[in-house]
C-alpha cells in the first residue's frame, strides 16, 4: 500500500467510525480499566544505540555533534563519519542471545503488568517489520520482528502489550552530520538518515527550546503525512494497547495529524473490542483524550485524571551503556508506591545489551521488586488513591527529570491507597521500631472506624488509636529497608 493509498484508508476508517477528528469527539475517551488496575508497566530502549554502549540512547545525534564527547570518541574508537557512520552499526547489532520468552518470564517475575518496547527510536531504525522503512530489525540486523516476538510472547503469557514510537523527531535528530563531511550527506542513506533538517532553530543550541516551543518551527507536510501512515500502519499490524509518544508531536505542525491519529486507532480499537490509550507529554492531548505522561518525574498530589511517570533503572542512559549506574530496588519500589497513592502508574525502563541479554543490575533489581510486589502487591494493583496520598515531610518535586536522587524518605513518611473496603499504609522508610500515623489519630478520624490491621508478610498486628496517632506494634523480627504495606479493615 502506498502512502497516499494509506492515508485514504485512514479517512475512511474515521468517516465509518464514531470517534472524528476533533477535539470534542475524542475528548471522553475512557481510560482502559486495566491501565487503571495494572499500575506497572516496563519500558524497553533497545536498538542500534545499544552497539556502542557510549554516551547515552542519543549516540545517532551526539556522535555527528562536535560539541558531545561522543563525537571524538567514534572518531577515535571507529574512524572518520564519512566512512564509519551510524548506519555501520547495523551489522554489528546481531541479538544473538534475544530471546522474548526469557524477557517476558523475567517481567512478569518482576510484577510488571504491561509491556512497551520502544519500536522506533529517535534514530530512525524500526524494531519491528514494516512496509514503510526498509531499515528495520526484520530485515537488517537481527533480521528477527523483535515487537512482533515480544508481543507473542505477551498474548502467550498474560502480559499486556503496548508500542513507543519516537519517530517524529527523526526529521531532525541526524541533522548535525549535515554541518561536516560525513556519511549522512550520502544520498543513498537518505531513507535512513531522514530529512535531518539543518537550520539554526534545531541546531545543539538551540534544539531544546525550540521543539519545546509548541510554537516552534514544525515539520513538513511531507513528513507529517509519513509519520501518520508509518504510525497507522504500527496500530494495524500490531494492535498495542497503549501507544506512547515522545516529545515534539505537541508541536503546533502535529495538531491536526495528531487528532487523526487518535480518532483512527480509537476506532480501530473498537473494532479489534479492546481498549488502548495514548501515553503522551507536554500537554499534546488534551486531558481527557489520552493519558498523560511524566517523564523522570511525578505529581506532588493526586491527580483526578489517571497518569503516568516513565523513568529508566539505569541512572545515565535509557539505553545500554557500559558504564552505567543504576537504581536500588528500594528506590524504584518508593517511587512506585508514591506514584500510584496519587493515581499514577509506573513504566520502568531498562536497556538490554546489543546480544539481547538483560544486565545483571537491573535483573536484580526486577526481581527484587517482584518478591517485594507478591507480599505487598495487594496494596498496589487495582487500588485508587485515598483521601489524601500520605502523610510526611518528604514529597516529589513537580514536574519532568527531578528523579534521579532517591527521596529522602524516613519512618515518618507514608503513603495511602485504597481499594475494596480497606486501607493500605506504607511506611515508606521502616526504623524496625513502632509504628505512628498521625493522619489516623482518633480525633481527625474519628468516622472513620476499622476492627484489625495486618503487616503483608507477617500477619496482624496490634495497635492503639489515640487523640495524637494511631500506633502500631510492630512483630518481632521485621528488619528491612524496603517500605512496609499495613492492611487496615475499614467499618
Amino acid at each position: 500500500m502506498t502512502v497516499k493509498e494509506y492515508l485514504q484508508q485512514i479517512d475512511a476508517v474515521i468517516e465509518n467510525g464514531r470517534y472524528k477528528a476533533d477535539w470534542k469527539s475524542l475528548a471522553n475517551h475512557k481510560t482502559p480499566d486495566w491501565f487503571r488496575r495494572d499500575k506497572l508497566g516496563i519500558f524497553i530502549h533497545w536498538g542500534i544505540y545499544s552497539v556502542p554502549g557510549y554516551g547515552n540512547e542519543w549516540y545517532a545525534r551526539s556522535m555527528y555533534d562536535k560539541n558531545c564527547r561522543e563525537f571524538e570518541h567514534h572518531r577515535k574508537t571507529w574512524g572518520e563519519h564519512k566512512d564509519f557512520g551510524y548506519k555501520d552499526f547495523i551489522p554489528m547489532f546481531k541479538a544473538e542471545n534475544f530471546s522474548a520468552d526469557e524477557w517476558v518470564d523475567l517481567f512478569r517475575k518482576a510484577g510488571i503488568r504491561y509491556v512497551m518496547p520502544v519500536c522506533e527510536h529517535h534514530d530512525g531504525f524500526a524494531m519491528y517489520k514494516t512496509e514503510f522503512n526498509r531499515w528495520n530489525a526484520a530485515e537488517m540486523g537481527p533480521c528477527t520482528d523483535v515487537a512482533g516476538e515480544i508481543k507473542k510472547a505477551c498474548e502467550e503469557k498474560g502480559l499486556t502489550f503496548c508500542a513507543s514510537t519516537h519517530r517524529a523527531e527523526h526529521y531532525f535528530f541526524m541533522n548535525l552530520g549535515r554541518s561536516f563531511d560525513s556519511d549522512v550527506n550520502d544520498e543513498n542513506y537518505a531513507d535512513f538518515y531522514g530529512p535531518a533538517v539543518y537550520i539554526p532553530e534545531l541546531d545543539s543550541h538551540h534544539m531544546g527550546g525550540s521543539t519545546e516551543d509548541p510554537q516552534g518551527v514544525g515539520a513538513s507536510k511531507e513528513w507529517l503525512e509519513d509519520w501518520l501512515v508509518r504510525t497507522c500502519e504500527l496500530i494495524d499490524n500490531y494492535k498495542p494497547a497503549v501507544l506512547y509518544f515522545d516529545w515534539w508531536i505537541q508541536n503546533h505542525s502535529f495538531k491536526p495529524y495528531l487528532k487523526k491519529l487518535a480518532a483512527y486507532y480509537y476506532n480501530r480499537a473498537d473494532e479489534w473490542g479492546k481498549e488502548v490509550t495514548i501515553n503522551y507529554k507536554h500537554y499534546a492531548f488534551p486531558d481527557t483524550v489520552a493519558t498523560y505522561d511524566i517523564e523522570k518525574g511525578a505529581l506532588t498530589g493526586i491527580s483526578p485524571v489517571p497518569w503516568q511517570t516513565d523513568t529508566n533503572i539505569g541512572k545515565y542512559s535509557w539505553g545500554y551503556i557500559k558504564d552505567n549506574k543504576y537504581k536500588s530496588a528500594r528506590q524504584v519500589i518508593s517511587d512506585l508506591i508514591d506514584i500510584v497513592s496519587k493515581n499514577g502508574n509506573l513504566l520502568i525502563n531498562i536497556g538490554p545489551k546489543p546480544d539481547g541479554t538483560i544486565t545483571e543490575e537491573e535483573t536484580a533489581v526486577l526481581l527484587e521488586m517482584g518478591k517485594w510486589l507478591e507480599t505487598n502487591g495487594e496494596g498496589i494493583y487495582g487500588t485508587v488513591p485515598w483521601r489524601y496520598f500520605g502523610e510526611g515531610k518528604v514529597n516529589a518535586e513537580d514536574g519532568a527529570f527531578k528523579d534521579s536522587d532517591e527521596k529522602a524518605f524516613t519512618h515518618k513518611d507514608f503513603r495511602f491507597t485504597y481499594k475494596e473496603g480497606e486501607l493500605f499504609v506504607f511506611q515508606m522508610r521502616p526504623d524496625g521500631k513502632n509504628v505512628r500515623i498521625k493522619s489516623l489519630r482518633r480525633c481527625d478520624m474519628r468516622y472513620v472506624l476499622f476492627d484489625k490491621i495486618e503487616l503483608l508478610g507477617y500477619g496482624y498486628v496490634s495497635y492503639k488509636r489515640t487523640d495524637k496517632a494511631l500506633e502500631i506494634t510492630l512483630p518481632e523480627g521485621v528488619k528491612t529497608d524496603l517500605p512496609l504495606c499495613f492492611k487496615i479493615n475499614l467499618l
